[in-house]
């Protein structure tokens, strides 16, 4: 598990977050994968790209869980 802290901001769009958060190397990996149904946000699959992630949210990738909290 790790946490992701949103400083000055409401969310976080989903392939931002895989990047800022060092589960993927680039923008372009993020995107992929999310294409590709392997992102999860609250347990549930998501995959538009640019999925608002807020503080309280999950998002889970490759057997590793993010938990989002607000700064």
């Amino acid at each position: 598990m790790s946490i992701f802290v949103l400083e000055n901001q409401d969310y976080i769009p989903l392939n931002n977050l895989l990047k800022a958060s060092g589960l993927c190397s680039s923008g372009g990996l993020a995107k992929r994968l999310i294409d590709d149904g392997l992102v999860a946000v609250d347990g549930q699959p998501e995959t538009r790209k640019r999925c608002k992630v807020r503080a309280g949210q999950v998002v889970s990738f490759d057997g590793q869980d993010i938990h989002i909290q607000q700064g």
